[in-house]
């Protein structure tokens, strides 16, 4: 007997690289890249694939992508660094080929998975004798791995939207071998088609059955509750008249109408179409009818949880205010948010109230809990505190009997709370803070402030522990200024610092447009898909309309916080340069001298900030005006100090340079003004 001769290397290096390569999986693209083995594994050319994991579909049966999805996702939501799994794939030729994958799944630093590193090789050899005794065996685990797929991703689905999407998206049409899917819902006496994938049927996008009839087999589904395959399609014709010349234009030869029964009633019906198929075996209806009465269950549930949830943001709705009023001198935007996900809904309001005076009062706050129970606290809570704000109180007294309410109610939540009173006419505002955020203001050139509140403990719980004393901070306004309260939602983050939240909230504050409206929708439209911390959002921005004067009389005004060691030298700085911008600047020495020192007295002597106003007046004679105003009532007193003294030349400063000067009350605090004449040549 002559010996075997050894193959060449050539032939030696194809059969290694039919039996074993290597494949590198990109989750978040959904891309796969082979290496020259792993391509010839899977009986594939360069030109047939195109790096997309979709594409494999041309070689991976739909049960066998279902049993390969398993054994990813259990590694995946298990933690498991690694998974292995043996599948079928169909060769070239029609032979079905047993296959094996080893992957490692590699993590970010969060724990979420972005890449999987594999070898994948043909194991033939592994599972030949498997195939050969048992193949009814082998089927039935198709069969299972198929249904176990699709139980798992519909397990995941909480809405009918999710439902859809699970039936539409990646890996949705293949669970089939479909190349058309279309998902109609019954709603009242009307079949609409909420979801559709696949070419063959993007014609019906939109499409909307006013009466459930026996017009089309999708209808008759959905009556009869029985299913229908359809080996040759276009044999209906006749019957369907409607359904004829649908199947001619899209070239359709097969179908299957599954209705979706849940509790002996039809919700909804699938219609899965194919090209190319000339029967359904018994193995490909019964796999058929088993999913569609998974996605008919998960599809009652999705309905259930949607009309729950329509229910819960209905009622939280309704507990809201329904309109914002116009205010003279300023304009308000609220935005509201739900919670991304789930049943729950949250007890977070925002308010705005008209108060005696022409005074409003701003407030944003949130109650402990995220159920419909919460949401009915809110509302009455809501109610009290805009009732005992309109009669009146002090923002501390308001607080303090919102807190003495919420405790005598017959519940255990209780409630965070910022209230600002604002008066438009001067700028001042009133705030106090109930355990919740304090208040952001953005001055008018640009730079984010935090004001810093004291505050007192949650509404509700400050009552309990006979501590609701809520002291006042005292902040001003000026023309121009944006004032925004929030709730957490906005800021929180799960697993970061809130302080990150509260650094970006700033710079969409800072960076965005200066109209409320405008700025509302970049701070949420920037925010609310970060934070994603499934807690409601709740905006409130107010900006104080600018007082700009007019070209021939302009006007700029500045706040002067008492903490800000740099507001002093800015705000000079932008004396000098609009005095510059108006053709003054040969006043501008003297105007930042007089500046210098008002400001100065205000910082060293009150124990609040300053408004700085410049303007210039026209009548009876052009000229510049100076005003310092701050919230103490006690007035400058001009001194004659002596020479070794170290203060007390203020005022005689500002009489030097000056033209005139004077001061006048200003509600509970005063304003100091001077005045200067420009040259006669305006230089």
């Amino acid at each position: 007997m002559a010996a075997r001769e050894r193959p060449d290397i050539g032939t030696e290096k194809r059969l290694a690289l039919n039996r074993m390569g290597t494949f590198e999986w990109d989750l978040e693209r959904s891309t796969v890249a082979f290496d020259e083995g792993g391509m010839a594994v899977f009986d594939l050319r360069p030109d047939e694939f195109d790096g997309n994991a979709g594409s494999l579909v041309r070689r991976v049966p739909p049960e066998e992508c279902a049993r390969l999805e398993t054994a990813l996702r259990k590694a995946v939501d298990g933690g498991h660094p690694s998974y292995g799994c043996y599948f079928q794939i169909r060769r070239r030729d029609g032979l079905r080929q047993w296959t094996h994958v080893r992957g490692h799944v590699d993590r970010d630093e969060d724990g979420v998975p972005f890449r999987v590193l594999g070898i994948v090789r043909n194991a033939t050899t592994d599972l030949a004798e498997f195939s050969l005794v048992s193949p009814l065996e082998a089927g039935r685990q198709r069969m299972t791995a198929m249904v176990q797929g699709t139980t798992e991703a519909l397990a995941r689905a909480v809405t009918v939207d999710d439902v859809t999407a699970v039936l539409t998206g990646a890996g949705g049409m293949e669970r089939f071998g479909a190349d058309g899917l279309v998902l109609g819902l019954v709603q009242g006496g009307d079949l609409e088609f909420v979801g559709l994938a696949g070419e063959p049927v993007s014609g019906l996008t939109g499409v909307k059955l006013d009466q459930v009839d026996h017009s089309l087999p999708l209808a008759e589904a959905v009556l009869t509750q029985q299913p229908r395959f359809v080996a040759s399609l276009p044999s209906l014709a006749d019957r369907f008249p409607r359904l004829g010349p649908y199947i001619r234009r899209r070239r359709l030869d097969a179908a299957a109408f599954l209705p979706l029964v849940a509790q002996a009633r039809s919700i909804g019906v699938l219609g899965l179409f194919y090209r190319g198929r000339t029967e359904f075996s018994a193995e490909d209806r019964n796999l058929c009818i088993g999913i569609a009465g998974i996605v008919g269950q998960s599809l009652q549930r999705a309905i259930l949880f949607d009309e729950e949830r329509t229910f819960a943001t209905d009622l939280q709705s309704a507990m809201l205010p329904r309109h914002i009023p116009d205010v003279e001198g300023a304009e308000i935007a609220v935005r509201y948010r739900t919670a991304w996900s789930g049943r729950d809904v949250g007890g977070d309001w925002y308010d705005v109230i008209l108060l005696p005076r022409g005074r409003i009062g701003l407030v944003v706050g949130d109650v402990q809990g995220h159920d419909t129970h919460a949401a009915a606290i809110m509302g009455q809570l809501r109610i009290a505190l805009r009732a005992y704000a309109a009669e009146g109180h002090t923002p501390s007294t308001v607080l303090a009997r919102a807190s003495r309410f919420l405790a005598e109610l017959d519940t255990e939540r209780f409630a965070t709370c910022t209230y600002a009173q604002v008066d438009l006419a001067s700028g001042a505002v009133k705030a106090v803070r109930a355990g919740h955020l304090g208040p952001m203001i953005r001055h008018t050139d640009g730079r984010i402030g935090w004001p810093r509140l004291r505050g007192g403990l949650p509404l509700g719980l400050a009552s309990v522990f006979g501590d609701d004393e809520y002291p006042e901070t005292r902040l001003d306004l000026v023309p121009g200024e944006t004032l925004v309260l929030c709730t957490d939602g906005l800021v929180e983050e799960p697993g970061r610092d809130i302080e990150v939240g509260l650094d970006a909230l700033a710079e969409a504050v800072r960076t965005g447009p200066a109209e409320a409206e405008a700025l509302a929708d970049q701070v949420t439209e920037g925010l609310w898909g970060r934070a994603k911390s499934g807690d409601d959002i709740a905006l409130l921005v107010l900006r104080r309309n600018p007082d700009v004067g007019t070209a021939q009389a302009p006007r700029i005004h500045q706040y002067i916080h008492q903490a800000d060691p740099e507001g002093l030298a800015e705000a000079r700085a932008v004396l000098r340069h609009s005095l510059a911008h108006w053709g003054l600047g040969a006043l501008a020495d003297d105007v930042e001298v007089a500046a210098g020192e008002l400001l100065g007295n205000v910082l060293l002597h009150t124990e609040g900030g300053a408004v700085v106003t410049l303007e210039v007046l026209l009548e009876p004679d052009r000229r510049v005006r100076l005003w310092v105003n701050d919230r103490s009532s006690v007035r400058p007193r001009r001194r004659t100090p002596g020479e070794a003294a170290t203060s007390g030349r203020g005022l005689m400063m500002v009489e030097a340079v000056a033209d005139r000067w004077g001061v006048e009350p200003r509600g509970e605090g005063k304003a100091v003004w001077c005045e200067f004449v420009p040259p006669a040549d305006g230089a």
